[in-house]
């Protein structure tokens, strides 16, 4: 008999030590949320992180989970996956970890599309080391590390991960539950690996930073969500839309050039640069896109690699280790 599960039970009972106020706080909810309806017993779901604030989700989820090295949380993703493929893994990581020190294994692990899931908390800085700016902090961002203000052109994630062919692309943010949970549930029914970014604040040191995008008085003119088949309107009175031509993006008057003059989102399009264009909306000057981007199928690396690896075995039979290692050439060492 299949019991059914509510969010209590995927909340562990570790004492949750993040600051009082900080985003992680509704994003940890809204995965406890939507694990149940996911119809996947506790024991089928493993969590990894890296290291940073966000990587001390593992503990306080009623799950299966590993708390590993900084940035390799993909790897191990990689190889659990591969070994037990009917297990449910997400990967948990910040801006700091999984875009810089772990760059290279977030960007292959996407391009090779595992069955994973991959949420990244953004918040433009590292909480948990106390304030250096980080690979996605705005050029001129003044912290611990930058007191003059920091020189580098900051990385979008979205871009980045539609850059390495990801099949499925989402964004969402950490005050508004439903979104997030709505979005959480879209990655995990996608066959292949998902990429969400969730714009999170952090209250200590980087406090605010996502207000000029969601906050309460401009998150209608400053945000547009995204919605498959439907076309891209904005604004508190939706008089306002967004039209594509080619590798540019213009905001529509609605009022004055009509509903037709905006494009229809379609996040099924094989060619990502329509996506690619939404990625590179923000602010000042264009409203920040929240949903999805793009989902289209490919094929799973792990059901290749065991199709692969079954054709070989049928062909030429069992693998032999020892007789593998003393075949061909072979040198002695002195």
């Amino acid at each position: 008999m299949t019991i059914a599960l509510t969010k209590k039970d995927f909340a562990s009972d570790q004492d949750v030590r993040w600051c009082p106020g900080c985003g992680d706080y509704g994003i940890l909810s809204a995965i406890q949320k939507t694990m149940p309806e996911l119809g996947i017993p506790k024991e089928k779901v493993v969590f990894i992180s890296g290291i940073g604030c966000s990587s001390r989700f593992p503990y306080y989820m009623n799950t299966y989970g590993f708390h590993t090295i900084h940035g390799r949380a993909p790897s191990f993703a990689t190889g659990v996956k591969i070994t037990n493929p009917e297990l449910s893994v997400w990967v948990i990581t910040g801006d700091g970890d999984g875009l810089s020190i772990g760059g290279n294994h977030l960007i292959h692990s996407i391009r090779r599309n595992l069955d994973i899931n991959i949420i990244l908390f953004n918040n433009e800085i590292y909480g948990l080391t106390k304030g250096q700016y980080s690979p996605t902090s705005e050029r001129g961002t003044v912290s611990k590390s930058s007191p003059y203000g920091s020189l580098e052109a900051p990385f979008k994630p979205i871009s980045i991960a539609l850059g390495a062919e990801a099949s499925f692309v989402a964004r969402t943010h950490d005050k508004n539950q439903k979104h997030m949970s709505d979005i959480f549930l879209r990655a995990a029914q996608h066959k292949g690996t998902s990429f969400v970014e969730v714009l999170q604040n952090c209250v200590i040191f980087n406090d605010g930073i996502h207000d000029p995008v969601y906050g309460r008085e401009v998150r209608e003119d400053n945000t547009i969500t995204l919605e498959h088949g439907k076309p891209m309107i904005f604004g508190k009175n939706n008089d306002k839309g967004i039209s594509l031509d080619g590798s540019k993006a213009s905001i529509v008057d609605i009022t004055k050039e009509g509903l037709d003059a905006v494009s229809i989102h379609d996040e099924n399009r094989e060619n990502p640069d329509h996506a690619f264009v939404l990625s590179r909306m923000m602010q000042p000057h264009y409203p920040v896109p929240m949903g999805v981007f793009r989902d289209v199928e490919r094929p799973t690396y792990e059901t290749q690699l065991h199709a692969q690896v079954n054709q070989v075995e049928r062909e030429k039979g069992e693998g032999d280790l020892k007789k593998l290692l003393f075949s061909d050439e072979t040198w002695e060492v002195k």
